[in-house]
């Protein structure tokens, strides 16, 4: 990948929940928006960035569009490690401390 974010990869792209792909597809087209104003206007810097965002958003809809067909399949979700129980000597040894 030559031009585009360095956030969003596709490797990375594989490993992100439909939530946060719709929020970034989201967060994308706003900025591809206030590209094309700020071209209207005059006062684009970077031309270059245009063309990374709206690559950006076809890759998006690339992936979300292999899940909807089920030729990618969705990250499984990650459990949170069980917070280890504490003894009874460090449950003490925390009520001494705060008082």
């Amino acid at each position: 990948m030559a031009i585009g974010t360095k956030e969003l990869l596709p490797v990375e792209l594989a490993t992100f929940d439909d939530e946060r792909l719709v929020a970034e597809l989201k967060r994308a087209k706003e900025e591809l928006f206030n590209l094309r104003f700020q071209a209207a206007t005059g006062q684009l810097e970077s031309h270059g960035r245009v063309r990374a965002v709206k690559r950006d958003i076809a890759r998006l809809y690339t992936v979300i569009r292999e899940r909807e067909l089920g030729i990618s399949a969705s990250p499984a979700p990650v459990e949170k490690p069980a917070e280890k129980k504490k003894s009874k000597k460090a449950t003490e040894a925390e009520k001494v401390e705060e008082s």
